[in-house]
C-alpha cells in the first residue's frame, strides 16, 4: 500500500473564551492556517486536491461547510474543494485519517487536514442544547433512549465515572493538572512551541485587548504561576465529585492543520517529510462512560501495528479531563515521562474540533526536537469513540 507523509504542521496559539482570538471569524482564522501550510510546504496552491476540516459546532459562523468557506477565504484557488467532519473532539484527527486514506488509496496526492473551533463565537452545545431549548428536538432518538434507558450522555458524568472506576482521587487529579501547567509553561519559556505556532494578530471581540493587533504567540490558558493550593481550592463540577474546572480542559479558540501527501506529492512539492503515518485506528466504546475509549483503541492500534507500548517514544492523550490520561496510563502501563511532555489541554486549551491536528502538530515537532522515532496520539470523543494515530518521525 502507498504511504502517507506529513510535510507541514502548524497551529495558532490557543485563545481563551472571550480572549485574544475572539475577534476572529473562525473561517478567516482557519484560512490563515491553510495559507501557512501551503507556505511551509513550498506548495503551488493549485496542487492541493482537498481540504478536510474538523469542527464540532457546525452552525452559525461555523456552518454551511466551514471547510469550503475557509478555502474561499484563503489563497487556494476556487477549484479546491472542502468538506467538514464531525467526530466530536476527534474531528480533526479524523480529518487527518481521511486525508491519509485518500493519499494511501492513490486517489489524491496532496490533501490538507485541519480543524477550527471558535468557542467564544459559537459556544459549546450550540448544536445540541440550544436547539433543544428552542423546541427543535433532542438528538437522542426514542430508539437510542430505549437502548440506554434513563441515561443522558454527559462528558461530566463520564469523567466522574472514570475517576471512580480507576480509583483516582481528587488529589491525584489536582496534582496532574498542576503538572500540565508546569510542562506547558516550561515548553513555552524554552521556546519549544515556536516552530509549530503560527503568529496571528490579536483580535478581541470588543477590540479592547492591551496588545490588540500584535502577534499572538503564547497559549492564553497557561497559568505560569499555578500552585497546587490554587488548583485544589476549586470546587467539584458535580456535588461530591472529584473533577473540577481546574482539572478539565479549558474552553479555547484556535485553528490547526497538517498537510498530508503521497510519494508522488513529495516529488511534486520537492518537500522533505516530517513524519510518516504508520497506523490509524478508530473505535467505538461505551457511550455512557464515554471517555474510556482511548484505552481499548490504543490497545487495538498497537496490536494491529505489531508494536508494544514500550516502542512508542512520545504520547499525546487529550486532557479532556484529568481522569482520561491518568486512567490511560494505568491501563496501558505507559511511561508517564513520555506523556504530554509539553502539557495538555488542561493548560493549553481544547478548541474541540481543532484539537486533533493540534495534538499531531505538537507531537510531530516534539519528536523532531527530542529525536524520538514513534509517536502515538489519541483522544476521547463524544458518543464513546476514540481515534489513534501512530506516526514515525522522518
Amino acid at each position: 500500500m502507498a504511504e502517507a507523509f506529513i510535510v507541514a504542521a502548524t497551529r495558532t496559539a490557543a485563545g481563551r473564551r472571550g480572549g485574544k482570538l475572539s475577534g476572529w471569524h473562525p473561517v478567516d482564522l482557519a484560512a490563515q492556517v491553510i495559507d501557512e501550510l501551503v507556505r511551509r510546504a513550498g506548495a503551488d496552491p493549485a496542487l492541493v486536491e482537498d481540504v478536510i476540516m474538523g469542527c464540532v459546532s457546525q452552525t452559525a459562523e461555523q456552518g454551511i461547510n466551514v471547510a469550503r468557506n475557509a478555502v474561499l477565504a484563503s489563497s487556494l484557488p476556487e477549484s479546491v474543494p472542502g468538506t467538514s467532519v464531525d467526530r466530536q473532539c476527534g474531528s480533526s484527527q479524523q480529518a487527518l485519517h481521511f486525508a491519509a486514506q485518500a493519499v494511501m488509496s492513490g486517489s489524491m496526492d496532496v490533501v490538507i487536514a485541519a480543524g477550527v473551533e471558535s468557542m467564544s463565537r459559537v459556544p459549546m452545545f450550540s448544536t445540541s442544547e440550544m436547539p433543544r431549548k428552542a423546541g427543535m428536538g433532542f438528538y437522542m432518538s426514542p430508539a437510542m433512549q430505549q437502548r440506554y434507558p434513563g441515561v443522558e450522555f454527559s462528558q461530566f458524568m463520564g469523567a466522574e465515572m472514570m475517576a471512580k472506576k480507576y480509583g483516582l482521587s481528587k488529589e491525584q487529579l489536582d496534582v496532574y493538572a498542576l503538572e500540565s501547567h508546569r510542562r506547558a509553561a516550561a515548553a513555552t519559556q524554552e521556546g519549544r512551541f515556536a516552530r509549530e505556532i503560527l503568529p496571528v494578530a490579536v483580535r478581541s471581540a470588543d477590540g479592547g485587548a492591551e496588545d490588540e493587533g500584535r502577534p499572538h504567540t503564547v497559549d492564553e490558558g497557561i497559568r505560569f504561576n499555578a500552585t497546587l493550593e490554587g488548583i485544589a481550592g476549586v470546587k467539584p463540577i458535580q456535588e461530591g465529585g472529584r473533577c473540577t474546572a481546574a482539572t478539565a480542559s479549558q474552553i479555547a479558540d484556535g485553528a490547526t492543520g497538517v498537510m498530508v501527501v503521497s510519494e508522488r506529492g513529495l516529488k511534486a512539492l520537492g518537500a522533505k517529510p516530517l513524519a510518516r503515518i504508520h497506523r490509524m485506528t478508530v473505535l467505538g466504546h461505551d457511550p455512557v462512560i464515554m471517555l474510556e475509549a482511548p484505552i481499548p483503541a490504543t490497545q487495538a492500534a498497537l496490536r494491529k501495528a505489531g508494536m508494544r507500548i514500550e516502542d512508542i517514544d512520545l504520547f499525546e492523550v487529550n486532557e479532556a479531563f484529568a481522569p482520561v490520561p491518568l486512567a490511560w496510563l494505568q491501563a496501558t502501563g505507559a511511561d508517564p515521562a513520555k506523556l504530554n511532555v509539553h502539557g495538555g489541554a488542561i493548560a493549553l486549551g481544547h478548541p474541540l474540533g481543532a484539537s486533533g491536528t493540534k495534538l499531531m502538530t505538537t507531537l510531530v515537532h516534539a519528536l523532531h526536537a527530542r529525536g524520538g522515532r514513534y509517536g502515538l496520539q489519541t483522544m476521547c470523543e463524544g458518543g464513546g469513540m476514540a481515534n489513534v494515530t501512530i506516526v514515525e518521525r522522518l
